[in-house]
C-alpha cells in the first residue's frame, strides 16, 4: 500500500508544468553508448504497463534518441498559444518530450544555450498528472546535468553501466554528483553483461563493473541486461522491447527494475515527508535525516536564529543582521515542507520562509532537557 502513487510533496516551489508529477526518476551513466536511452524508455513503458501514468523527457539535445526509439503518430511537439506551453506527443499512453520532436534535429549550440533549451522544454511542457517522469540524462557531469538536477527535485536515480572498467570510472563520477546533490541512486543496470550460446554463458566485456558500483557506493539493487539482437533492434524499430515482447527475459528484468523503482521511490518519499516535523506537545522540532538512524530534537527559536539567508546574514561582510533578541523564545513554526531530498522549507508566524538544509540542521545545538508533554485536564 505504501507504494501507491502520492501527491507531489513540494509542488508549491515548482514551475507550473511540474507541479502535478509525483516522482521524477533520472536514468544516468555519465558515459555515452552504454544504453541509457534503452533503459529509460523500457523502464517508462514497464511502469506504464503496471498501471502508472508516465512521461519520458529526453534531455540530450546534442543527440536525442527518443525519436528513434518510439514511433508516435504525431512526431512534432505542438504549442498552446494561449498558455505559451508545449503539448507533449504521445505513444501508447506515455507522454514524450524531446528536442528531436521540435523539428530541429540535433542542436549545434553552446552549453548555456542548451541549458536554457532543456529548462524550457522540461518546465513549460503540459505534463499534467503523472506518477513517474523518467528523465533520460545526457552523458557527463557538466553544466547541463547540474541545471537539470537543480531545476527539478529528482526523487531518485537509476545508474546504467557496462562491464568495462572504463565505464565504471565515468559512472563513479555520476554517482558522486548525485550524492552531492542529495539524489539517492536506487539501482544499477549493467547493460551488455553477457550472452548465451551453445548452452554456455559468455562475458565478452569481463565481469564486475556493476557489482563494483553496488559495493563501493552502497546502491541496493543490481540488474543485468544481456546482449540481445532483439533489444538492439527494438531500439531502432520504434517499438520498445518490453512492448514488442512483454513475456521475454528482457521484459522480466525490466519488470523487476520497475518494481524496485516503485518501492524505492515510495520509501524515499516516506522518509522525506517525515524527516523534519514539529511536535507541538513538547514544542520541539524532530529531525530524522533520511538514511540515518539518528533522531534528535531542536528548539524552534534556535533553528530560526541559525538562518543563513541574506535576510539574516550580510552576504558581503558575513555580519549577522538577525539579532538573538529579534526572535521570541516561544516562536513556533506554522508549516514545515520538504524541498527535494536535501532540505525543508519552514514558514514562521512573521511570514518568513526559511530554507533549512539537513546538513545545517545536524550542526545546530540540540535539545537535551526535553520538556514533558503537557497533560490535558479532563
Amino acid at each position: 500500500m505504501s507504494a501507491q502513487p502520492a501527491k507531489p510533496i513540494f509542488a508549491g516551489d515548482l514551475p507550473a508544468g511540474l507541479q502535478r508529477i509525483s516522482n521524477i526518476v533520472a536514468v544516468s551513466s555519465c558515459k555515452g553508448g552504454v544504453g541509457k536511452s534503452t533503459v529509460a524508455v523500457n523502464l517508462a513503458y514497464t511502469l506504464a504497463g503496471m498501471g502508472a501514468r508516465v512521461g519520458v523527457f529526453d534531455a540530450d539535445v546534442y543527440g536525442p534518441s527518443l525519436p528513434t526509439m518510439v514511433s508516435p503518430e504525431n512526431r512534432l511537439l505542438e504549442m498552446n498559444p494561449e498558455k505559451r506551453t508545449i503539448i507533449p506527443t504521445d505513444y501508447l499512453g506515455v507522454k514524450l518530450v524531446s528536442f528531436g520532436f521540435a523539428g530541429q534535429g540535433r542542436a549545434i549550440m553552446r552549453g548555456p544555450m542548451v541549458s536554457g533549451v532543456i529548462d524550457q522544454l522540461l518546465t513549460t511542457s503540459e505534463w499534467g498528472e503523472l506518477d513517474y517522469l523518467v528523465i533520460d540524462m545526457p552523458p557527463g557531469t557538466g553544466d547541463i546535468q547540474l541545471t537539470l538536477c537543480q531545476v527539478v527535485p529528482l526523487t531518485a536515480a537509476v545508474i546504467v553501466t557496462t562491464p568495462q572498467k572504463l565505464a565504471f570510472i565515468d559512472v563513479a563520477k555520476g554517482v558522486r554528483m548525485f550524492s552531492k546533490l542529495k539524489v539517492p541512486c536506487v539501482a544499477v543496470v549493467e547493460n551488455m553483461s553477457h550472452f548465451d550460446a551453445d548452452g554456455k554463458r559468455y562475458y565478452p566485456f569481463g565481469r564486475g563493473s556493476g557489482s563494483q558500483v553496488v559495493q563501493q557506493f552502497g546502491i541496493p539493487h543490481l540488474f543485468d541486461l544481456p546482449i540481445r539482437p532483439t533489444l538492439s533492434a527494438s531500439g531502432d524499430s520504434g517499438t520498445p522491447e518490453v512492448v514488442a515482447d512483454p513475456q521475454g527475459e528482457v521484459a522480466q528484468t525490466f519488470q523487476n527494475l520497475g518494481v524496485c523503482v516503485v518501492q524505492q521511490c515510495a520509501k524515499i518519499r516516506q522518509q522525506v515527508s517525515t524527516a523534519v516535523t514539529y511536535d507541538k506537545s513538547i514544542k520541539a522540532i524532530r529531525v530524522k535525516v533520511p538514511d540515518s538512524e539518528e533522531e534528535f530534537l531542536l528548539h524552534p527559536a534556535t533553528v530560526r536564529r541559525n538562518d543563513r539567508s541574506a535576510q539574516s546574514v550580510d552576504e558581503w561582510t558575513g555580519e549577522q543582521k538577525l539579532q538573538y533578541g529579534d526572535i521570541p523564545e516561544d516562536i513556533e513554526p506554522e508549516e514545515i515542507r520538504p524541498m527535494g531530498n536535501y532540505a525543508v522549507s519552514i514558514t514562521w508566524p512573521d511570514g518568513f520562509s526559511q530554507i533549512a538544509p539537513y546538513d545545517q540542521l545536524q550542526m545546530i545545538e540540540r535539545l537535551v532537557d526535553v520538556p514533558q508533554p503537557t497533560a490535558v485536564q479532563s
